[in-house]
């Protein structure tokens, strides 16, 4: 379990009514003070959707274009990188014994602080292959880091001097199990508070000063402990709201009061739902293991929220977040090939006949996706729902790279199983 991720878009239905195509012009507020496109500060990206604004991508992934800039070693992880002005966070396990998070310079890779705690953990067996390194991806607000420990503990950080301001201990708070995968969903930051799946339910804590607020959508865990899946924030209908996906439900929350305004139960294996909610206008696309894909319509009436299916496919997802293009959902798929799903009608456009790595972490600019293979390899597609169309790849490591991968500026961070590479992209 890697994650064990709203400009102005065409949306598929009103909230009223739903034959018609609208424009939903509700400004979804940004998720952070450092949200910018030379910034990569959070899970998934700047608008925590894998999209990427900024200047046009090359369209080679050629040396010419792609060039390397600086490497550092590191111990095992899975935490996509976080860039932030003029820094690089990075998160890792030590010896099998502490987390460690480092801070490096972003031009040239030098360390400028370290800190750490023990904490490490041995995961359950159905993730032993993927080792026990911490996993989550942590969040940076410009001023403190939020860094989420295997042991269900997040911690907040100086991120200048790395000095430790606060941390949450939920197993302890809530009486909870040690979660079995470790705390894999990654933090969620807007405005004064910090959102995070943790102690066996969703809670919303004080971003400076710890303090639980409140915490909803409570589940025994069974052996697994608390969920996977990382929480984004939305308008839906007209009506902001978190949207989190348990291991058993995709709901909306009420962000200043932790009221569940609506829930849909989506099946999955062994509630293995483990992708990231994807918003599309007033719906949102899921695909879960054993569960297959959906869309769901968000519709407003008689005092409160509905949910209506608009469809489902079989083709199922797993740990690997589509990302959404004109209409279009690009995902990467539990046996390991690459598809497009017409989101109006859930009709599979293509699918490749090449199988990749188990998980793919992807960014997106205009037609164009960036897609990181666990295996190692970079690809650049040119996204058409016409045909799977590859416009170039490289094998860029000889390592895992199960981290997501951040792009920003003219900067490609790729996190590799034991080090960081970072790349000028011409």
């Amino acid at each position: 379990m890697k994650e064990l991720i709203h400009p102005l878009t065409i949306v598929l239905v009103m909230c009223s009514a739903r034959p018609l195509l609208a424009i939903d012009k509700t400004p979804s507020p940004p998720v952070n003070a450092a949200a910018s496109a030379e910034n990569w500060a959070q899970w998934h990206g700047p608008t925590r959707d894998c999209i990427v604004k900024g200047s046009a991508w090359p369209k080679s992934l050629g040396k010419d274009h792609l060039q390397r800039l600086w490497h550092v070693d590191l111990g095992p992880g899975y935490p996509g990188p976080i860039v932030v002005g003029d820094r690089v966070f990075v998160a890792e396990t030590k010896d099998k014994k502490a987390e460690v998070v480092r801070a490096l310079d972003r031009e040239t890779g030098r360390e400028l602080w370290e800190t750490q705690w023990l904490g490490a953990m041995s995961v359950a067996f159905m993730a032993k292959s993927n080792g026990d390194w911490i996993r989550s991806t942590p969040a940076c607000d410009g001023d403190s880091l939020y860094v989420a420990g295997m042991r269900d503990v997040l911690v907040c950080l100086d991120s200048r001097t790395g000095k430790e301001r606060w941390r949450v201990d939920f197993v302890e708070q809530f009486k909870a199990q040690l979660p079995a995968f470790g705390f894999v969903c990654s933090p969620l930051v807007v405005d004064d508070f910090v959102y995070v799946q943790a102690g066996g339910g969703f809670c919303k804590l004080e971003k400076h000063s710890g303090k639980v607020v409140w915490q909803v959508l409570t589940d025994a865990g069974g052996m697994y402990g608390s969920a996977f899946s990382s929480p984004i924030f939305s308008t839906l209908c007209g009506k902001p709201q978190l949207v989190v996906q348990t291991r058993q439900n995709l709901a909306g929350v009420e962000p200043a009061t932790g009221k569940v305004l609506w829930s849909e139960t989506i099946p999955a294996m062994l509630g293995m739902n483990i992708v990231t909610p994807t918003v599309h206008g007033n719906t949102i696309f899921t695909s879960a293991y054993g569960g297959g894909s959906r869309l769901l319509e968000i519709q407003q009436g008689g005092g409160g929220f509905k949910v209506q299916t608009v469809w489902k496919n079989p083709i199922e997802g797993y740990m690997s977040t589509p990302v959404i293009l004109d209409g279009h959902a690009y995902h990467h798929l539990r046996n390991k090939k690459f598809a497009c799903l017409d989101l109006a009608t859930g009709k599979q456009n293509w699918a490749t006949s090449q199988r990749y790595g188990q998980y793919w972490s992807m960014a997106a600019q205009k037609d164009r996706i960036l897609a990181l293979d666990q295996e190692g390899k970079l690809l650049l597609i040119h996204a058409t729902p016409e045909k799977f169309d590859l416009l170039d790849s490289t094998k860029i490591s000889d390592e895992e790279t199960w981290g997501h991968l951040a792009v920003c500026g003219d900067q490609v961070f790729i996190r590799e199983l034991n080090g960081i590479s970072v790349y000028r992209w011409r």
